[in-house]
Parts: structure tokens; C-alpha cells; sequence
């Protein structure tokens, strides 16, 4: 068989580009350069551009043969800067310094997101493998929570009695910082060690108990260590939903423990769905559904000021202080809120166009739940129901209370609940 002439210069075959060159982004530990592997000190000292924060630029050997790239701090804030910093040196060999693992709370997502190129990374064993090597503990059993830019908050809603904890630290500060809120939410006797420059020449461990820490600042780079350990008396928290209502502050507009639960068994949350609280209350949907999973968004929408603010707090107490509180009314307040994939309905049912503005807000497969205990709002679910499917619900909760010498049950407001999924095709409306 002959073999096939190559097209003429004139062909209308298109060119096809040329891939992108990988960004290279090396992580580096307390261990400085004699830490490195050979192929990361090769990246290095084949990178024309080298840039970091002073802290890893610093870990560097001088300029000179063995690293003699062109050394620049990442300017502040420094995520809308990648982009510019990165085309500023097109055409240059660059190479991205990190803090041991780059993939595990570092720069390697941001560049993953804004770079606009591949990466090459290679990774350093990060804080938390040094860390649980030291301890002995299981990588896998034990729960990382960081306040790199996060409120101490974040670490309440991952305290269990007997559970083991690494806090990524902001800072010198933190140490105590954690002290503290593990005293204020019972947790006093929690065992803290503090794991300083982890991997380098001046590794060190301080130790004591959370409360009767008074430990000095710690060096800014450490990471703390908790063996949780409850007071007796103080109120056990769930992991799942259905919370004890005294976990709340609240003047009576909770949605109770037992329907709470049912509710949100409903509301399905996933991590990375967004959920759309309306009639906050005291924000407990929105603040369980929170902490259902760390990936989990949710906003709060409530009229009233007060409780507003009481849901704010409330949001912080119970580790989920990243809830989103927008004071107003439905559906005026909703306008510009980015699409949910789930609504609850806690209040507010009559008023006009609310759930015809939420069941058109919501994405296809998204899920909508409205609670309600009056005739007037138990009408317009029916309603509801009969058009877009579902289901209709009453749940019933009786409580033992005391009769005379006997006991009795003592019934509380039965909840009319409707909950229904929309569509991922139009589907005609049911004839009412």
C-alpha cells in the first residue's frame, strides 16, 4: 500500500496549539532545602522566577549556583493577583513555593483554579503527617480542622468526648485562643499539645490542659493536638440532627428537637448544596444543616432583627459561624441570592408569591420543605401538593408530663410538613 502524501502547505488542516507548559509548585517544610527530594531541588534550581511567601522564600539557600532563580513575594490579598503575577513572567521558567503539601490547605487549589495551566506539584509531607507521626496516631481516624482564616468558632462543632483533633493554627496566638473555647463550651479537660516547626531543627512540644492553659505565645508555626474530654454535666451535641433545643438561644420560634429532625431528613443535605432557610427564627435548620457537613451553604433569611442577630450567635456557639444571616422578608428578601438546591419553609407561607417565588428559585432535583401549623398555611400546602406532587405530612409529638401521682401524655401542635422535589423536566400541573 502506498503511503499517504502529507497535505500541502495550503491544506485547510488546522494547527493544532501547543499544551501549556506546567506550572511547577514545590512544597518545602520546616526542614528548609536538605528536606527536599532531588527532583523538587531540581525544580528548583531549574526555575529562572521562584515565588513564595517570605517564610518559604526564606528556606532557600542564598542566591547563587545552587538556586539562582529570580526570587518574588506573593503580594496581599493574593488570589486575584495570580493571574497578573503569573502572566508578567510568561515565557519564564516558574516555580511556586508551598508549605509542605500543597494540595492540603495550601496554594496548589487556588492555582488549580486561577492559573489557567496545568500544575506539576510535588509535595512535601504536610503538618498533619508529621503531626500524627509523632502522636501515633492513625492519619485516617483523626479529624483536621484549620482557622487559617476561619474563626476558633469553626472548631465547636467537631467536639465530641474521646475525639482527636489536629487545629491547623493561625498563629502564635491560637494556641490559647483554642484554650478558651474549649473551656467556654465545657471541654476543659481536653489534653492540648502544641507541635512547633514540625520537621526542623527547632521542633519542640509544649503540654498541658486546656483549663489551666497559660502556656506563652507559641512559635507562629504550630499545630495543636486535642484529646477532647468533656466535663460531666456539660450537654452532649450530636453529630446528626435533632440537637436539644436548650443546645439554642431562642424566644420561642425553634422548630422543636423531634420535627427538627424530620425536617431535615427531608431537606436531604449533601455537601456543596446550598440551603435556603426562610423564617430563621432561631436558625436551627439552617445551623443543622451546616453542620450535617463542612462542604454544606446555607443562608438565613429573617425579618426580624433580633432574631437575627440571635441566629448569628447561635450560628457561632454551635461551630457553624460561616451561616449566612439576610435581615428582611420573603420573597423580597430572596432577590439576588445565588440558586438553591434546597428551600425550607419555617415561616411566612402566606405570604403572597413566597412559594411560587421559591419553587422557581430552585434548581431541577432541588428539594423544597414547608412547616406549618395553621389552618390558613395547611390550606395552601394542600394546594400545593395536589398541583406539584410530594408529600404531605402531619407529625404528631407527645411529651410525658406529670398528671396528679401519674403520668400523662401531653400532646404538643400537631406540624403540617409538604415537601416535594422539582422536576428536572417541566411536568404539567396537576389539575386542582
Amino acid at each position: 500500500m502506498s503511503p499517504v502524501p502529507p497535505p500541502p502547505p495550503d491544506s485547510d488542516v488546522p494547527d493544532v496549539p501547543e499544551a501549556p507548559e506546567p506550572l511547577a509548585v514545590v512544597g518545602i517544610g520546616a526542614d528548609g532545602w536538605g528536606g527536599l527530594s532531588a527532583a523538587s531541588q531540581g525544580v528548583l534550581r531549574d526555575a529562572e522566577v521562584l515565588i513564595g511567601g517570605a517564610r518559604q522564600l526564606a528556606l532557600l539557600p542564598a542566591k547563587g549556583p545552587e538556586c539562582p532563580g529570580e526570587r518574588v513575594r506573593w503580594p496581599s490579598p493574593l488570589r486575584p493577583a495570580v493571574p497578573g503575577l503569573l502572566a508578567r513572567y510568561a515565557g519564564r521558567r516558574v516555580c511556586v513555593l508551598a508549605s509542605g503539601d500543597p494540595m492540603f490547605y495550601g496554594i496548589g487549589r487556588t492555582l488549580g483554579e486561577v492559573a489557567g495551566r496545568p500544575l506539576r506539584i510535588l509535595p512535601h509531607p504536610s503538618s498533619v503527617s508529621y503531626a500524627c507521626a509523632r502522636l501515633g496516631w492513625a492519619v485516617e481516624e483523626t479529624e483536621v480542622v484549620t482557622l487559617v482564616g476561619r474563626p476558633a468558632e469553626n472548631l465547636a462543632r467537631a467536639l465530641y468526648d474521646g475525639h482527636r483533633l489536629l487545629v491547623l493554627s493561625a498563629g502564635a496566638g491560637t494556641p490559647a485562643e483554642v484554650a478558651a473555647l474549649l473551656r467556654d463550651h465545657g471541654f476543659g479537660p481536653t489534653r492540648m499539645r502544641v507541635l512547633e516547626q514540625l520537621g526542623g531543627d527547632r521542633e519542640r512540644t509544649v503540654e498541658g490542659v486546656a483549663a489551666d492553659w497559660s502556656a506563652p505565645p507559641a512559635d507562629p508555626l504550630n499545630v495543636i493536638a486535642l484529646e477532647c474530654v468533656r466535663e460531666p454535666g456539660t450537654l452532649p451535641l450530636s453529630a446528626v440532627p435533632g440537637l436539644p433545643d436548650t443546645a439554642y438561644e431562642h424566644d420561642g420560634q425553634l422548630t422543636k428537637r423531634h420535627v427538627r429532625a424530620a425536617t431535615l431528613a427531608a431537606l436531604a443535605p449533601a455537601p456543596g448544596e446550598l440551603l435556603w432557610d426562610i423564617g430563621g427564627g432561631s436558625g436551627s435548620i439552617a445551623i443543622e444543616w451546616l453542620r450535617a457537613h463542612r462542604g454544606c451553604r446555607a443562608v438565613s433569611i429573617e425579618r426580624d432583627p433580633v432574631r437575627a442577630e440571635r441566629i448569628g450567635r447561635n450560628a457561632g456557639r454551635l461551630g457553624v459561624p460561616e451561616l449566612r444571616v439576610v435581615p428582611g422578608s420573603a420573597p423580597a428578601a430572596l432577590a439576588g441570592l445565588p440558586t438553591p438546591d434546597a428551600v425550607f419553609v419555617g415561616g411566612g407561607l402566606t405570604a403572597p408569591g413566597l412559594l411560587a417565588a421559591c419553587w422557581e428559585a430552585l434548581a431541577p432535583g432541588g428539594r423544597i420543605v414547608a412547616n406549618t401549623v395553621t389552618l390558613e398555611s395547611e390550606a395552601l400546602l394542600t394546594d400545593w401538593y395536589r398541583r406539584h406532587g410530594g408529600e404531605l405530612v402531619r407529625l404528631a409529638v407527645a411529651h410525658a408530663v406529670p398528671v396528679g401521682g401519674f403520668t400523662g401524655w401531653r400532646q404538643a401542635m400537631p406540624v403540617t410538613q409538604w415537601a416535594a422535589v422539582k422536576p428536572l423536566e417541566p411536568a404539567p400541573l396537576r389539575a386542582p
